[in-house]
């Protein structure tokens, strides 16, 4: 009976050692709570750009941690992509419009944070710049937004 209550135990901790290892032990908030709740949350946020624009408290480059578990990824990246996707086709419609300044900042606060995270959200931001192929990137409003995103965001 000794003997399997040391292997039940050591076997919980190479679990648990495992499961901190792969960030499924952390403590929870790896990332704002506004970053994973939807892209409604997210251009609600946006409304405030070129001034700084939080969510749940952070950064939106916040919202782009290495911590964040596959739950937070998968969240961020559907919440960032579908507001730049919503974003671009109001931007092709309207160049100098709010939404070009918008999706400048979300673009560029998005490359502000994934600078950070040594490639774990590269598929992210490749999308995000996807959604720009059909924008006019050189319009005022979007480098405005993008100049404000890279320094704020």
């Amino acid at each position: 009976m000794h003997r399997i209550r040391a292997r039940t135990q050591s076997g919980a901790a190479i679990s648990l050692a495992a499961a901190v290892a792969l960030g499924c032990g952390s403590s929870g908030r790896a990332v704002p709570t506004g970053c994973t709740e939807g892209d409604e949350a997210l251009l609600r946020a946006l409304r405030s750009a070129p001034a700084q624009v939080r969510v749940g408290g952070g950064r939106l480059s916040d919202c782009l941690s290495e911590e964040a578990d596959g739950d937070q990824l998968q969240l961020v990246g559907t919440s960032f992509v579908e507001a730049a996707s919503r974003l671009a086709a109001r931007a092709r419609r309207e160049p100098e419009g709010q939404a070009a300044l918008e999706l400048g900042y979300l673009v560029a606060a998005a490359h502000r944070g994934g600078d950070r995270t040594q490639g774990v959200h590269g598929e992210l931001l490749r999308r995000l710049d996807q959604e720009l192929t059909t924008v006019n990137t050189r319009a005022r409003a979007y480098r405005r937004g993008h100049r404000a995103g890279r320094r704020a965001g």
